[in-house]
């Protein structure tokens, strides 16, 4: 079993994940932090509150970072045209969730949560990273402790979604990113680089409603705003299965190829979140580049593959 900490921005392909993680039969899934991003973080932490309450999903919920780990940052606002008002495809989701809140800070959670099981936790990180460098700056010792890390941000070696340099999960805390992919833990990159090759139809998520599941047919609701989003904006049939993809490899990593070396995120400029990926086979002369760890990135992928381990997970609760 993966023991998981799910650090999410809840956002519609954030959902899909969060089921993914839930019904997937050989990923424990011990706690929700939150995030802002897609939306507000009152707005991201009443989501995921409410998808625990329809999902029937055990895990505690803590509230997490409402800013940038740089105070200084300029907000750049929501993304309301891909995710909806109310950051769940406009489903209509209720104001207030009659659950509470872990109550400590999702930091302070995820501190408290590795420190209890060291060696098991993997951290599935899909919004910014802004919770996991304030762990990493209150306990630095948790590197130790982590048995992974897998994010979903980031682009390498195509153009970036929210510029031409840059992926939005990285792009909004470019810093916090910076942090997180410098530090000497196991990091694994799952970014825009095989999520856009990992595209789900309408039809392929019509049919896994038809099983009749009352989850996959919210899921399917939250979904069509999102979808509807790819074919006006960018011509696309289908969405991308973004943060559900970095769920897919903590269980089945043999569907994506990687490449290792260090990672360092740009912080300031045109190129500002663009995040570059200095592979072990290349050599240069002394540089800030030196002396960093290696980590994975995910350059390629098995769509097919992806799409029928979520499909197996959320319709029948089984493994491939």
């Amino acid at each position: 079993m993966h023991k998981v900490i799910y650090d999410t921005d809840p956002g519609v392909d954030d959902a899909m994940a969060l089921l993914f993680l839930h019904r997937h039969p050989d990923i424990d899934l011990i706690g929700i932090t939150t995030v802002f991003g897609n939306a507000s973080i009152d707005t991201t932490t009443r989501n995921a509150l409410f998808l625990k309450r329809e999902w029937g999903i055990s895990a505690p919920v803590a509230r997490g970072a409402s800013q940038t780990i740089d105070p200084d940052r300029q907000d750049i606002g929501w993304p309301t045209f891909i995710h909806g008002d109310d950051g769940l495809g406009n489903i209509g989701v209720p104001e207030t969730i009659d659950l509470p809140e872990d109550g400590r800070s999702a930091h302070r959670f995820i501190i408290d949560t590795v420190r209890a099981h060291p060696g098991e936790v993997t951290l599935v990180a899909v919004g910014r990273m802004t919770n996991l460098a304030l762990a990493l700056r209150e306990d630095p010792d948790i590197i130790g402790l982590v048995r992974q890390v897998v994010v979903m941000g980031g682009a390498f070696d195509v153009s970036g979604n929210v510029t031409p340099a840059a992926e939005a999960n990285i792009h909004g805390d470019p810093e916090a990113a910076d942090l997180v992919f410098t530090a000497p833990w196991k990091v694994v990159i799952v970014g825009l680089d095989v999520t856009m090759k990992t595209m789900m139809t309408r039809d392929f998520l019509a049919g896994m409603a038809a099983s009749g599941r009352a989850d996959i047919k919210l899921l399917a609701n939250i979904s069509q705003f999102y979808i509807d989003f790819y074919k006006d904006r960018a011509g696309r049939e289908g969405m991308a299965v973004h943060d559900s993809c970095a769920g897919v490899y903590v269980v089945a990593p043999e569907l994506f190829a990687t490449r290792s070396g260090g990672v360092r995120v740009v912080c300031g400029g045109i190129a500002d979140g663009q995040t570059i990926q200095k592979a072990e086979d290349r050599h240069f002369g002394p540089s800030a580049w030196d002396g960093l760890p290696s980590q994975l990135v995910c350059i390629d992928v098995q769509p097919e593959g992806v799409l029928n381990v979520i499909r197996a997970a959320l319709v029948d609760g089984k493994r491939l």
